[in-house]
């Protein structure tokens, strides 16, 4: 039995258990006749109710446990040196987008963030790459990374994601060249453990605040619930 059944049963359980005591207190008061059965077949909505209330109750218990990890987190989230950013360092507004190279979605994405990135110069952009959708994550990350350590990372980033497809490595290899970088020291550095470290760091924060799949967004330290770019550049507005 999964979880999730298991919940629904126990929820189950307790809505005959409460409507049982209900009608044992109803009848010894008033004397009237009528069983769980009855009331339930007669009012199924009882459970449905209940149960997406419970659910309900779920999703909101888990959005402010994320929410607290998120605050825990906030500088290693904001500001940690060994993660790509562009703007202003000390930026009174700050977005991050976990993403992943591979990701269909992060692609669907990608031409918000750049128009985002074009509007805001005021606002600090922070990019932190994943590596759980397809092998060749690892290495465009990697690849990207190391472009960061000649100041080239939104170059890099900027051409994988315009590339349509999923590149092996060696077109990896050609679109961060075309980003004007030192090929024989981007290779060192992809296998430093600078890179290791910053791609570690950025998966270990990703599991402390759960993220769970990407794109995922944070505009000072609350989730985006949209990769909508005009609703991304309404919450952008209200937080200057």
């Amino acid at each position: 039995m999964s979880k999730l059944n298991s919940l629904y049963v126990s929820l189950l359980a307790l809505v005959l258990a409460g409507v049982a005591l209900g009608m044992s207190i109803h009848n010894g008061a008033q004397k009237q006749a009528g069983s769980v059965e009855e009331t339930l077949n007669n009012n199924p909505e009882i459970i449905v109710n209940a149960m997406q209330n419970y659910e309900q109750r779920l999703r909101e218990q888990a959005a402010a446990e994320a929410q607290k990890m998120i605050e825990a987190n906030l500088p290693a989230l904001n500001n940690d040196p060994k993660t790509p950013f562009i703007g202003a360092a000390d930026a009174d507004v700050v977005l991050v987008e976990f993403f992943d190279f591979s990701c269909h979605y992060c692609h669907k994405v990608y031409p918000a963030i750049k128009q985002i990135a074009e509007a805001n110069p005021d606002i600090k952009i922070v990019f932190k790459p994943l590596t759980f959708v397809a092998p060749i994550s690892q290495y465009a990350a990697k690849a990207a990374l190391a472009a960061n350590e000649q100041g080239k990372f939104f170059e890099a980033y900027n051409a994988i994601f315009s590339f349509e497809g999923r590149p092996d490595e060696a077109k990896i290899d050609e679109l961060v060249a075309s980003t004007g970088v030192d090929m024989e020291k981007l290779k060192a550095d992809m296998n430093s453990a600078k890179v290791n470290d910053a791609l570690n760091g950025i998966n270990d924060l990703a599991g402390k605040i759960q993220v769970s799949g990407v794109p995922a967004l944070f505009l000072n330290g609350k989730q985006l619930q949209t990769i909508d770019g005009a609703e991304i550049q309404k919450q952008i507005d209200a937080a200057k």
